[in-house]
């Protein structure tokens, strides 16, 4: 053979791998409304930046009648590219060859790209559309998926590690994208869950579909698994490529600072008037967490799971920042075990890639109830509580207006390492709330008050009384606990101004093998 029909050849065998299970399967991908695997890759990478690896890999098994069909790739698409120039680690599985699933040579695949990520410190992607475990190849694909999971913890921390799921994901499957850091899942095209509806109703009777089992929904809205729930694939490769723009190459890194145009000292003198005068009035944080960031931008997690907090990612002068805030919106903005979940994995995840934390409290407490209790609650608040004492890097908490009871030592105070801690003239902080206070304080005096008018006044008056002595933030500043009380309307510029001075901050945890978070 010339040299000429060898390159021939070889493109003949490009071409017969990006056709991967053939056009009928490509078509039939269509239809269903979902991309294939390099199509994905292409929309999600800078143009023409796709550097593939193994393209001409293909299974080794002979069992089951597998000896008579190959294809090159194998089922997955792996290889490196870049975002905004930044270099990324990729593979996307191809549902067209054998239905995405994983054999030992595909398996093989994503760990080649894995460890090399690891080797140059880059962040890893995983696009899950897949029919899990190939079944002909036993225990063989068993060991293929535990392999990645191991490289999916080695690499915790260490590189940010993204999962998008656009099509099937399940069984032993889903531990993968549930090891990563952030979880992307399209809606109605993509599920997850460990048992099908099948085997599901044989178990235990219950009859549902696979969409009210493990659809994009179900684990945005109730179970928390996914972060984001994007309307399709086309708003999934967007929140890819938006999430790493906060994020640093790897944790050895500073995430990457952007020009700001956003005046630093811009001054929204909405801010003064936010906060209801009725303290058992709602409001949204959002409304604040916009009017303060840069350009407005805020990339919110977990939009629709535990909203009594929110979570998310911004910038103050171009730095990027994870910020949390209870949402007095959502439940007065309590902490239950869902929210405590939510934010403590969100804190650690900030302070694993080296992104200041920025606080906003208004918080009435923990909820309360045997449901709580029963599900852990002292367990899911000492996450929390655990994720801000442990967190190294800078972190700014302003109170906004409740700060009560074990919340206020939760939520980023001084005394979990917090570095500077303002407070808002409407702060309440306090052992409980007014009414809570006075029932301990003067029940006994209230009981001896027969007129109801008259009980009432007493009461409310107490209540006043409490709340202008304890539960006020210059209590708290006369201690030391509240660095300052700020002017709502510079709060940008008061934590624009904390955050540079806290640039160059060093702070480090004792020396051991890991810590025994509270699981």
């Amino acid at each position: 053979m010339s040299n000429q029909e060898k390159v021939r050849h070889l493109v003949r065998l490009r071409e017969q791998a990006r056709l991967g299970g053939g056009e009928e399967r490509i078509e039939t991908q269509h239809q269903k409304g979902k991309y294939t695997a390099r199509e994905r890759i292409e929309r999600i990478l800078d143009e023409g930046s796709f550097e593939e690896f193994d393209m001409f890999v293909t299974h080794r098994s002979h069992d089951f009648g597998l000896e008579n069909q190959h294809y090159l790739s194998d089922g997955v698409i792996t290889g490196h590219g870049t975002i905004d120039g930044r270099v990324v680690y990729i593979f996307s599985q191809d549902f067209t060859v054998f239905g995405g699933s994983l054999s030992e040579t595909f398996a093989q695949k994503v760990c080649k790209v894995m460890d090399q990520a690891m080797k140059v410190g880059a962040p890893i992607i995983g696009i899950n559309d897949s029919g899990g475990a190939r079944i002909q190849e036993g225990v063989k694909s068993l060991a293929g998926y535990a392999e990645i999971f191991q490289r999916n913890i080695m690499a915790s921390g260490v590189i940010p590690q993204i999962s998008a799921i656009f099509g099937p994901c399940a069984g032993g499957a889903v531990y993968s994208p549930a090891l990563t850091d952030v979880v992307i899942m399209s809606d109605k095209t993509s599920y997850m869950f460990v048992t099908g509806p099948r085997v599901t109703k044989t178990v235990t009777g219950e009859e549902i579909t696979t969409e009210d089992l493990g659809g994009a929904s179900v684990h945005a809205v109730k179970s928390g698994v996914a972060h984001f729930r994007a309307d399709d694939e086309e708003e999934g490769f967007l929140l890819i490529r938006k999430t790493l723009q906060f994020l640093p190459q790897n944790n050895l890194e500073d995430p990457p600072v952007m020009e700001c145009t956003d005046p630093i000292d811009r001054v929204v003198d909405g801010l003064n008037d936010i906060i209801p005068e009725d303290p058992h009035h709602p409001y949204d944080v959002k409304d604040i967490i916009y009017s303060i960031v840069d350009d407005s931008e805020f990339l919110e997690f977990h939009r629709h799971f535990a909203k009594n907090i929110v979570v998310g990612f911004a910038r103050f002068n171009g730095i990027p920042c994870g910020l949390v805030a209870n949402q007095p919106n959502f439940l007065a903005g309590v902490l239950d075990i869902n929210s405590s979940r939510k934010a403590a994995r969100f804190v650690r995840f900030c302070d694993a890639f080296n992104l200041p934390i920025v606080t906003l409290v208004d918080v009435p407490g923990f909820l309360p109830g045997s449901a709580q209790e029963y599900g852990g609650i002292i367990t899911h608040g000492a996450k929390l509580m655990f994720a801000y004492g442990e967190a190294t890097v800078p972190k700014v908490t302003i109170t906004l207006r409740k700060s009560y009871g074990g919340a206020h030592d939760v939520m980023g105070s001084k005394q979990l390492r917090g570095d500077i801690n303002y407070a808002w003239p409407t702060a309440e902080i306090a052992v409980m709330g007014p009414k809570g206070a006075i029932e301990v304080l003067e029940g006994k005096n209230i009981a001896k008050i027969e007129d109801r008018e008259q009980k009432a006044k007493y009461i409310a008056e107490k209540e006043k009384e409490y709340r202008d002595k304890t539960a006020t933030p210059y209590e708290a500043a006369r201690y030391g606990y509240i660095d300052d009380v700020i002017e709502p309307r510079n709060t940008r510029f008061r934590i624009i101004r904390a955050l540079k001075t806290l640039s160059t901050k060093k702070d480090k945890n004792p020396p051991k093998k890991h810590s025994n978070i509270p699981l």
